[in-house]
């Protein structure tokens, strides 16, 4: 039997709870986020993660990296599920990056999310978005997104038919390989003048007046496909929690939803202790370490001061820029359930210059496993958490790596050829691992000199 599911807002002085088959933002009673909780008395578990057998053969579902989950995400009815082969992801040992973050060997995992349809971690959550729009029968679906939600979304959309995709972009502030995306797969796209933070409250608007339904990271089943990245980490490690796990920030929908997944585990008493988390962001949209590192928020319980946070967001002027362009955002939506997270996990909060971002991409590539420039901004992040010591080098470590290399070229050509166009743009002087073309004349005997200078 599956679990009865529902909605819940997540203030303890709210509380309220909403049916499945409703659609909200957030908590209409006091406009908090909501969660999609269960009466898990009523579910179907195993008495450890370990073991959760799934037959990764058996159909499309099994198929899903999602949904061979399913008796985790018991919102849907069986046969409900909507999957596009999302979830098919590589969690491999990393050696060369273990010893550039300054772990002992063996140590260091990648959790690699390149390998989804769309390229990115978003088709996880999209899964759990479209199996919700399913079954409220919704017909148009939007998002606001630097790239990676209106791909995943178009993708969705095109692939199975059920709704008409819609896409707010800020003006030049997405990659072009995002872009094609969501223009190649049909999604009616709109320039917003303005940035991400300036398209989300647009599309807050326009959903909850034109009846569209939003699959931004404030829809709660997003974050209940979202959490299955963490479950294929334990998978990976034979049900045994890493001691860290280590993602990029942004909108702080990954982190929420792995704070989640965990809490829950841990109550069912599946797993037997908690990793810590670490959250990392780029210095140009650092929103997250001012609000824990130095304005002193914490989840308190859910009693957050809710008044103070909203002045922090009236007085905030800045505008997000960094060339990790996925985390690009100064005004994250799910703030309060990231809060929330690092609770759950006694996680911390960090934020690195474009320049260790790319550096770090960099050593990520000598794996054989190219990223954007976001994702790397787990591997920064944790080389900075080992520098400060919160990190022992013999932890056993998982970093998150949000989409592929293919997301945005034009930064992993400008890092490599050193051709300005970053410092222009970002103020980015050369790396420290350059890999540009060598010019050669057309001619045998040079080119041959050329090959064994550079042997």
């Amino acid at each position: 039997m599956n679990a009865p599911a529902f909605q819940k807002c997540i203030n303890p002085d709210c509380g309220k709870t909403y049916d499945i088959a409703e659609v909200h933002p957030g908590c209409p009673a006091c406009g908090e986020l909501l969660d999609v909780a269960y009466d898990w008395d009523k579910a179907e578990l195993p008495k450890r993660f370990a073991d959760l057998r799934v037959d990764k053969t058996a159909g499309p579902l099994d198929y899903s990296g999602v949904w061979r989950f399913r008796k985790l995400l018991p919102f849907a009815k069986e046969g409900t599920q909507v999957t596009i082969g999302e979830g098919r992801t590589l969690f491999r040992a990393a050696p060369k990056v273990a010893e550039y973050v300054g772990l002992k060997p063996g140590r260091l995992y990648l959790q690699y999310e390149g390998m989804n349809p769309s390229g990115s971690f978003k088709d996880n959550g999209m899964a759990g978005a479209f199996t919700h729009a399913k079954l409220v029968g919704a017909k148009v679906a939007a998002c606001a997104s630097t790239g990676n939600t209106s791909a995943s979304l178009a993708a969705f959309a095109s692939a199975t038919g059920i709704m008409e995709a819609v896409v707010f972009i800020g003006s030049g502030k997405i990659a072009m390989g995002k872009l094609s995306q969501a223009l190649e797969y049909g999604a009616r796209t709109f320039e917003i003048e303005g940035d991400f933070d300036d398209a989300m409250a647009r599309v807050l608007e326009v959903s909850a007046r034109a009846g569209i339904y939003l699959v931004n990271s404030v829809n709660p089943f997003r974050l209940e496909g979202q959490k299955t990245i963490m479950y294929r980490i334990l998978a990976g490690l034979g049900g045994e929690p890493p001691d860290w796990v280590v993602c990029p920030g942004g909108n702080l929908g990954n982190s929420s939803s792995f704070g989640k997944a965990f809490g829950e585990l841990k109550d069912l008493g599946l797993i037997d202790r908690v990793p810590r988390l670490a959250v990392i962001n780029a210095t140009g949209a650092r929103t997250l370490s001012r609000v824990v590192n130095e304005e002193g928020f914490r989840w308190n319980g859910g009693r957050y001061d809710r008044p103070r946070m909203d002045a922090f967001f009236r007085d905030l002027k800045d505008k997000a820029h960094t060339i990790a362009s996925a985390i690009e955002i100064n005004r994250p939506v799910n703030l309060s359930k990231c809060l929330r997270a690092l609770d759950i996990t006694d996680g911390v909060a960090r934020d690195c210059p474009d320049t260790d971002i790319l550096d770090a991409k960099a050593v990520v590539g000598t794996e054989g496993v190219g990223c954007e420039p976001a994702s790397a901004a787990s591997v920064a992040g944790l080389k900075k958490l080992v520098e400060e010591g919160v990190v022992d080098r013999d932890a056993r470590v998982a970093c998150v790596l949000t989409g592929h290399l293919l997301k945005a070229p034009e930064a992993t050509i400008g890092y490599h050829a050193q051709d300005g166009s970053l410092e222009e743009k970002y103020g980015i002087t050369d790396g420290r691992f350059p890999n540009g073309p060598v010019p050669v004349p057309n001619d045998i005997d040079r080119i041959l000199d050329a090959v064994k200078e550079n042997d």
